[in-house]
């Protein structure tokens, strides 16, 4: 996600990313058990830190949240069933899940606190679920989809193989998970883009659809195709993907974001749960 946001001075952008970059720091060096509680207070400290933060300033509209959820249905629709529960990741304020729940038969959304909108009363088939991140008391085999919209980039390097064999574990065998992440040669994605080439602050990876594809097919999920155009792509477009990254991959960061980054904005994937 771009934190810039119209307005702000390059010195209150300097700024954000001094206070981000202390506090990921500190993260990075925690223990999963510290994690459990660091998260929601790394975050409150840089809101409070970082008033002009784009999260507290930036209102959404309702048109804006339309066209968001309309963004993310697309990744989903085809996936969606009267009988499938889906599970998403991260809901924020619920809107999607609502959505979702139009179609699917239910819909569990999963995140560390309660985020939902007040003002949208949630749908029968709709449940909210919140866990601290690692334990998630849902039976196994319990849903046919999941789904997560740029979250993954703001796992812990240590808690990524957890989060893919803990869905692996929710998903029925040829269930999917669908989600979508920066891509790394378009990156970085957040503050630290306008300071620096590296992963700073509070996106602590960002891969490739190679470099993903072989943490999937590590954790159980194969196959994985990527989406783009609209639609899953299960033929050839997966490995002309594969074969366009490795010609981008020599060239120096910056250079590379300039000439291929539009190209690779995310890497939005449809990972299937393998049987066995």
């Amino acid at each position: 996600m771009n934190e810039h946001a119209p307005g702000r001075s390059i010195e209150r952008l300097r700024h954000h990313y001094e206070v981000e970059r202390e506090l990921a720091a500190r993260l990075r060096k925690s223990t999963r058990e510290q994690r459990t509680a660091l998260f929601s207070e790394l975050y409150g400290e840089l809101f409070r830190r970082v008033p002009d933060h784009p999260r507290q300033t930036r209102l959404e509209s309702a048109e804006e949240k339309r066209r968001n959820v309309a963004a993310q249905m697309r990744l989903l629709r085809e996936w969606l069933r009267p009988e499938a529960t889906l599970v998403e990741f991260a809901p924020g304020n619920c809107w999607l899940s609502y959505e979702a729940a139009k179609t699917a038969g239910r819909v569990i959304a999963v995140d560390i606190s309660d985020q939902r909108d007040p003002a949208q009363p949630a749908p029968p088939n709709f449940r909210h679920v919140c866990y601290d991140g690692f334990h998630l008391d849902l039976p196994d085999g319990c849903a046919d989809v999941a789904f997560s919209y740029q979250f993954l980039e703001h796992l812990h390097p240590d808690d990524v193989g957890p989060h893919f064999d803990l869905v692996h574990r929710l998903l029925k065998p040829g269930g999917v998970y669908v989600f979508d992440t920066p891509h790394r040669y378009s990156g970085p994605h957040d503050i630290s883009r306008f300071f620096s080439d590296t992963l700073d602050c509070f996106h602590f990876q960002e891969w490739t659809h190679r470099e993903m594809r072989r943490l999937l097919a590590a954790h159980g999920f194969k196959p994985a195709w990527v989406f783009r155009f609209g639609k899953t792509q299960r033929g050839i477009f997966n490995t002309v993907t594969g074969l366009a990254e490795l010609i981008a991959l020599p060239f120096p960061h910056k250079l590379r974001r300039t000439l291929f980054g539009r190209f690779f904005p995310s890497v939005a994937m449809v990972a299937v749960r393998a049987y066995g």
